[in-house]
């Protein structure tokens, strides 16, 4: 047995370490494992995110977290990113299957489990990373968690690759998250590398970091909320700015017509606990 004050020592170290990012999710599991969420709620979504994606017409497939998936989702709380989705992709069959809080384990996992079996959309755009990142202080070897968190990208986009041969991928830079600007060296690390699976070919890397913040990283008033990490109207135009010239060459001007399967939202929102 440890003597009390020793112990209480142990305690006290534990919980910072856990404050302090030491003790997180990815660090037990490398970043290019797949991880399943066990909470009821996520294990929900990704049912509907199965159906969606045995729905409609998708020809472009966005994949990520909650930074992704606020922009196309039925929530009310996000109408309005909603509206400014089908304002700049209406016409090219586009489908969000983001989902918030998710590490690239979790997308991997889901990716793993069929929510992108069969579809067979002609571009794919990710955004992934960011909540391995966290907004922790970091500590440690910065260069090896990076590292790490690159090569679950890496591992998503070789799934989609498997999944989807046929598809044009677009691996977006993490943006900036000013909720800690201490973890913006570990983004820009991450965002270094994986510019470097760009092939020429099928895979393109896209960093709007530039039109969201200066060049340290402090984001310009009004890309993101006050949480300083998702993003906002402006922040979320900036994104379709970017990726609208490369939809155009790649599938053409949009149609009239729109054929994508209907936004899927969370499942709380349609069955609030009492």
């Amino acid at each position: 047995m440890f003597p009390k004050t020793q112990l209480n020592q142990i305690v006290l170290s534990l919980m910072l370490l856990t404050v302090t990012g030491l003790v997180y999710a990815g660090q037990h599991q490398a970043a290019d494992q797949a991880v399943q969420r066990a909470d009821e709620n996520s294990q929900i979504a990704h049912r509907d995110l199965l159906e969606k994606a045995k729905s409609g017409r998708i020809d472009i497939y966005f994949e990520g977290d909650s930074i992704t998936r606020r922009w196309g989702t039925s929530d009310e709380q996000y109408k309005d990113f909603f509206a400014n989705w089908r304002q700049n992709f209406f016409g090219w069959n586009a489908a969000d299957f983001g989902w918030g809080g998710d590490t690239t384990q979790n997308i991997l996992w889901r990716l793993q489990n069929g929510e992108l079996d069969n579809v067979n959309p002609k571009i794919i755009v990710l955004m992934a990373g960011t909540n391995n990142v966290g907004n922790a202080s970091p500590k440690g070897d910065e260069e090896q968690r990076a590292a790490d968190i690159s090569r679950g990208i890496k591992a998503i986009v070789n799934l989609c690759r498997e999944k989807a041969p046929k598809a044009e991928i677009i691996v977006m830079g993490i943006t900036p998250r000013n909720d800690n600007m201490a973890v913006m060296p570990i983004i820009n690390r991450i965002n270094a590398t994986i510019a470097k699976l760009a092939d020429g070919k099928k895979i393109r890397y896209l960093n709007i970091n530039d039109k969201l913040a200066d060049k340290d990283g402090k984001l310009y008033e009004g890309m993101t909320n006050r949480d300083l990490l998702h993003l906002a109207l402006r922040g979320y135009q900036v994104w379709a700015d970017a990726l609208k010239p490369i939809f155009r060459t790649i599938l053409g001007p949009p149609a009239k017509e729109d054929h994508a399967p209907a936004p899927t939202g969370d499942p709380r929102a349609r069955n609030p606990r009492p």
